[in-house]
């Protein structure tokens, strides 16, 4: 079975150290995103090596032979001839039935892939498994399997806040309770998989490869999104002890008007008037003990009612911030493939014009 990701290499680049070498830029797509990676020729030796090794035979494709007296650096023609042929050389082994190649921990380590990407029931499998062993200590270093398990973290918070909403507009104890679990659950879900992808990113982007690290601005904004969540998290943690909080002052309100009223029909039918009650109040002063606590729950209905319809005006701007924020993470996102095209075009102006210096 062939694999689900596509592979290329649309271009290579020269790069900008005091001895400079041709790096090879190979860009993979794969179900949920694309990124790009880039390899020296001697990794395309090293990994042909490693293949054979581990797989027990040569790879079924041809690596591009080492020129003696070429070199790509000062040769365009050479350089297009190699990279066609190392794209070759990978699109081979990812097309072909054959899949112990792509098993091989240095295929998935050379082009930066998830430990389990080689088929599309290993990916999620592998996904659950480093979802679930989040709390084992072993941080994520892979930037594709960070992304989705932080798509993970949002679903959880986001069951989290539903099984909340649930708690407030349950109407007996029994369903209150369960509500709250779930809730609690789902929090205690999303603060696991929140260090897990803490612990992740102080490592991510280390290759035993020596490819580059992700850069400065994508390492800050995953770091932005992390604090965002954890925002909400604690929101949530807070919305729900109040709750639970709430729950706890209206039973023992409750059993003490309930002792009040016990109290007071064993005391005889008393006035009015001998009621120690704070100050009265000309809807007050008329009512007996009972009309009293008949007038207080209906005040008591009234102020939920009020409650209710704040929490919807509150909904409606979380709505509102929730959609803003998402505008945010695409502006982001455009604002991150845009700083990868004035790169790859302030190479190519850099390569133009150390060939005019050579020229002139």
């Amino acid at each position: 079975m062939a694999s689900p990701v596509e592979i290329s290499i649309p271009n290579a680049s020269i790069s900008n150290t005091s001895k400079p070498y041709t790096l090879y830029n190979i860009t993979l797509r794969l179900p949920l995103r694309s990124f790009t990676v880039q390899k020296r020729y001697s990794d395309f030796t090293t990994l042909h090596t490693t293949l054979t090794n581990q797989a027990g035979a040569p790879p079924p494709a041809i690596l591009p032979g080492k020129s003696w007296f070429t070199k790509t650096t000062s040769s365009p023609e050479f350089t297009e001839e190699r990279r066609k042929g190392l794209e070759t050389y990978l699109q081979t082994l990812n097309q072909t039935e054959d899949q112990r190649w792509r098993n091989t921990s240095a295929w998935r380590s050379f082009l930066n892939l998830p430990s389990n990407s080689s088929s599309k029931s290993s990916l999620a499998s592998g996904l659950h498994s480093a979802i679930a062993g989040s709390g084992s200590g072993a941080p994520i270093t892979d930037p594709v399997v960070w992304l989705d398990q932080y798509r993970e973290l949002k679903s959880q918070l986001h069951d989290a806040r539903l099984h909340v909403t649930k708690r407030d507009q349950a109407t007996t104890a029994q369903s209150q309770h369960e509500a709250g679990a779930q809730a609690k659950k789902c929090l205690v879900r999303a603060g696991t998989t929140m260090a897990a992808l803490e612990q992740g990113l102080k490592n991510l982007g280390t290759d035993a490869w020596g490819s580059a690290r992700l850069g400065q601005g994508e390492l800050l904004r995953r770091k932005d999104l992390i604090g965002s969540a954890k925002r909400e998290k604690e929101g949530l943690e807070s919305l729900l002890s109040a709750m639970i909080t709430k729950s706890h002052v209206d039973k023992t309100v409750a059993a003490a008007q309930e002792k009040q009223q016990l109290v007071g029909s064993a005391s005889g039918n008393g006035k009015a008037s001998g009621r120690v009650l704070g100050r009265e109040t000309d809807r007050t002063r008329a009512l007996g003990n009972q009309g009293v606590l008949q007038l207080q729950k209906q005040m008591m209905e009234e102020q939920d009612e009020d409650v209710m319809v704040l929490a919807k005006a509150v909904a409606r701007q979380k709505e509102l911030g929730v959609a803003i924020h998402e505008e945010l993470l695409v502006q982001n996102e455009m604002l991150g493939m845009l700083d990868e095209d004035v790169t790859r075009v302030q190479g190519k102006i850099d390569i133009a014009k150390k060939r005019i210096s050579k020229i002139s």
